[in-house]
């Protein structure tokens, strides 16, 4: 069963941007740095139970010319600061970093002065993986996430600027980066989780898909006829807390008078 058999009559239609980064986000080669105990989840990740090599991703590179992705794992002391960024100089572009646990995305337990407080403040970070350590199938999750990432990324300046333009004036894609895992290998489910996504409820379809019969409300959501939405209804709860201090201050000066009377 050969990639033709999945095609309409063996004519396949794309452009070459999303051809581009498919062939990117297939054969991402992870360079061979491990700094503290995430590594060893992240070999477990590579090894037969979990299988990188199912995205392409099973040869860690020992040289960083030939790898495109740097998985920090661990904690990023200050001396090891410059060794990572030289490191990261030397691989070619296109390339990405994930910050692999919560050592490497901020610090984690190691506020002090010898541990860089997030591996950002070195090396720009595409992906960020809490944990301590997280688990390899949250090491997975973080890689088809950044699989999906790649998938969207412009090709060359002139796109990247029309890509811009695009979000600024509301017309650009939403990317449906927080898809779960679970959702995003089934086919049915990644189409219904879409059509959700493109309705603005993402929320109601986690519930759904939970079991659950929970109906989050809209916004702006309607009660009693009228359309109210959040800075409304603050400024109505603002101008009645107003007309309950005049009525309190009216009340008040209306007992000083009578007591004023009474004397």
């Amino acid at each position: 069963m050969g990639l033709e058999e999945k095609l309409p009559s063996g004519v396949l239609l794309t452009s070459v941007e999303k051809l581009v980064n498919w062939t990117r986000k297939s054969s991402l080669w992870p360079a061979t740095f491990g700094l503290a105990c995430c590594a060893i989840e992240m070999m477990a990740t590579g090894a037969g139970r979990y299988d990188l090599a199912r995205f392409g991703m099973e040869v860690f590179r020992a040289s960083p010319r030939q790898a495109d992705l740097m998985i920090v794992a661990g904690r990023v002391s200050q001396k090891m600061a410059p060794v990572l960024r030289q490191i990261y100089d030397q691989m070619p572009e296109p390339r990405w970093v994930l910050a692999m646990g919560v050592c490497a995305s901020s610090g984690g337990m190691f506020n002090n002065y010898a541990i860089v407080q997030g591996v950002d403040h070195v090396v720009p970070v595409d992906m960020y993986l809490p944990g301590c350590p997280p688990r390899p199938e949250m090491l997975t999750d973080a890689i088809l996430k950044l699989h999906h990432k790649i998938m969207h990324e412009p090709l060359g300046p002139r796109r990247a600027r029309e890509l811009a333009q695009a979000q600024a004036e509301g017309r650009a894609e939403e990317l449906y980066v927080e898809m779960p895992s679970s959702v995003r290998a089934d086919k049915a489910a990644r189409a219904a989780y879409e059509r959700a996504a493109a309705e603005r409820r993402t929320g109601q379809f986690a519930i759904e898909q939970r079991g659950g019969d929970a109906v989050l409300l809209p916004e702006p959501y309607v009660r009693s006829g009228i359309a109210t939405t959040t800075a409304e209804r603050a400024s109505q709860g603002d101008a009645r807390s107003r007309q309950g201090v005049s009525i309190a201050a009216s009340s008040a000066s209306e007992e000083r008078t009578d007591r004023g009377g009474d004397r």
